[in-house]
């Protein structure tokens, strides 16, 4: 792809104005749910609906075709019938539009051979007129900072704009990427659902991110290409450029069947996909909730290097167990749980003692409870001093501190965690895992997430995260 054609596809995520085809006064219809997911969403570009009824949506005119648009228009989303996509894409080409995304379904993922023929004689009619097409089969392009929400929603929910920007073959696991986005503060600068990519496709997403400024983390869940060769090319180019994570669906033979009838792909064994992405020097992710914790990690922390991690837990009681779970977890993902410097342990003896405490690594700080919160917070910032901790993982049962310290107490050793990247040398992690005092919980979750400090529910997450973040071949 070429610098031009990289500046273009800008207008996929920035249009000046938006045509929604199949956007009827019936607001329960897809196309009249993108009309006021935009409004609620806040994109100040041109929005013009059109359906041959005519009539309104949401204070805006309906125009009855393309043509009848009064001003340019850069972006298409099409919600119509198979049987008139070529119809449409003729009235684009005549409008000279700029993008078609189709949202309409059943071409080659069908496996019938005329779906297969549909889809090519789109693409004769598009490329003929200098037209590109997204899709189909999609939910099309995403992107906070212009107001464009996520799909035919009419919620407009968007999150906050950051640097985070993804790539799906799949609708519905781009907008569930996006609804953990909101949720734990993972905050997307641009995102794309690219569907059968007949024309447009991952890779040119990918490459287009590998050179956006405003792109520092990209993610991207595939389930398979019509050109192997040149989507290894786009990963190459994106990972040496951003850090950046894939999961590729289809692993199995089941998922391969099934990737076929949902986005026509073509999948390739697991093997082969597992070592192409290792030579492109990007980390795989293997469901969801991977890719989730990857971009967290990468999004708060930046790209690092941790083997020897140091572990704190029994903030007010429970540590021991953690202690062993917790190196279980990580030694099981490649991480390192090294003693405490002799040091290290010498000053936690004598601040407070070794009775009921464990200070090898990981570390039951309890009994430092009984000497005031602020010997719990000093009894973290020991450990995290240590010379031989590259990063620190903080287990915390919000539950179990509420019942032991107090929540006035518990908000104190949370504020200070809140501060402690910045007086530390070693990235903070924190485990706070779901417990019987949720609704106290969240707001904890909440905190640390806003203060840069990824946040996981279980110790093993949190350590299979770090592991593919960190101890990716260089």
């Amino acid at each position: 792809m070429s610098q031009r054609e990289r500046s273009e596809l800008r207008a996929v995520f920035h249009p000046r104005s938006i045509a929604v085809v199949g956007a009827s006064s019936d607001e329960r219809k897809s196309g009249s749910k993108w009309v006021t997911g935009l409004l609620a969403a806040g994109y100040t570009g041109a929005i013009y609906p059109v359906a041959a009824s005519g009539g309104t949506i949401a204070g805006l005119n309906i125009y009855r075709s393309l043509s009848d648009i009064p001003g340019n228009v850069d972006y298409v989303v099409a919600s119509v019938p198979a049987k008139s996509v070529l119809q449409l894409l003729e009235e684009c080409v005549a409008k000279r539009a700029r993008f078609i995304q189709f949202f309409t379904a059943g071409f080659s993922e069908t496996g019938s051979s005329e779906g297969a023929r549909l889809e090519q004689r789109m693409l004769d009619i598009a490329h003929a007129g200098g037209l590109r097409i997204i899709g189909p089969n999609c939910i099309g392009s995403f992107c906070p900072s212009a107001g464009i929400q996520l799909g035919p929603t009419p919620l407009g929910k968007i999150g906050v704009p950051g640097a985070v920007s993804f790539i799906s073959q799949s609708g519905g696991i781009a907008a569930k990427l996006l609804e953990y986005g909101v949720a734990r503060h993972i905050n997307f600068n641009e995102g794309i659902s690219v569907g059968n990519s007949i024309d447009l496709d991952a890779g040119d997403f990918l490459e287009h991110f590998a050179n956006d400024p405003g792109t520092r983390v990209i993610g991207a869940y595939l389930e398979g290409t019509r050109d192997g060769r040149r989507l290894f090319s786009s990963l190459r180019k994106a990972g040496a450029a951003k850090s950046t994570v894939v999961w590729k669906g289809g692993r199995t033979e089941a998922g391969a069947a099934a990737a076929r009838s949902h986005t026509g792909s073509l999948a390739s064994p697991a093997h082969v996909w597992s070592a192409m992405l290792r030579q492109a020097g990007v980390i795989e992710a293997r469901n969801l909730e991977e890719l989730a914790d990857c971009l967290l990690l990468l999004q708060q922390l930046g790209p690092f290097r941790a083997r020897n991690v140091g572990i704190v837990g029994g903030l007010a009681d429970g540590g021991g167990g953690i202690s062993v779970s917790g190196s279980d977890a990580c030694n099981d993902n490649g991480l390192a749980v090294p003693p405490l410097q002799e040091e290290t342990r010498r000053r936690l003896f004598d601040f407070i003692g070794e009775v009921g405490a464990i200070l090898r690594n990981p570390v039951d700080v309890s009994p430092a409870q009984f000497k005031g919160v602020d010997a719990i917070c000093e009894s973290i910032r020991m450990v995290a001093s240590d010379s031989g901790i590259e990063l620190l993982i903080v287990q915390e049962d919000v539950d179990i501190m509420h019942s032991f310290l107090g929540i006035d107490e518990t908000r104190i050793v949370n504020a200070f965690l809140a501060r402690l990247p910045h007086e530390i040398r070693p990235p903070l992690v924190v485990v706070l895992p779901v417990g019987s005092a949720e609704s106290q919980r969240r707001p904890v979750e909440e905190d640390l997430l806003a203060a840069g400090i990824p946040v996981f529910p279980t110790m093993a997450r949190a350590a299979r995260a770090i592991s593919l973040v960190s101890l990716r071949p260089s």
